[in-house]
């Protein structure tokens, strides 16, 4: 699994207003393919949440997670696709 221009991606295929992740600079695909909006770089910076501009998740940071960890779990895009 590559991680493409080094940043992991996070989906929200359930619909729930927050996801919980373990990195601040990460990319918001929406739901997953074919249903994905614009993959949207996204930079917390030194806020401890942000709210994605297409869709409206709002991912919330959480330091006890990996770089690749999201709660819920099953919000980590795997990008089988990727080279």
């Amino acid at each position: 699994m590559a991680l493409v221009g080094g940043y992991p991606k996070f989906k929200n295929d359930r619909g729930v207003p927050e996801i919980c992740i373990g990195v601040k600079e990460f990319m918001c695909i929406g739901e997953s393919p074919p249903q994905d909006h614009p993959h949207v770089y996204i930079n917390m910076g030194e806020a401890d949440a942000i709210l994605c501009p297409y869709c409206a998740t709002r991912f919330r940071f959480d330091p006890r997670l990996t770089s690749l960890g999201a709660d819920p779990p099953d919000s980590f895009f795997a990008d089988d696709t990727a080279v």
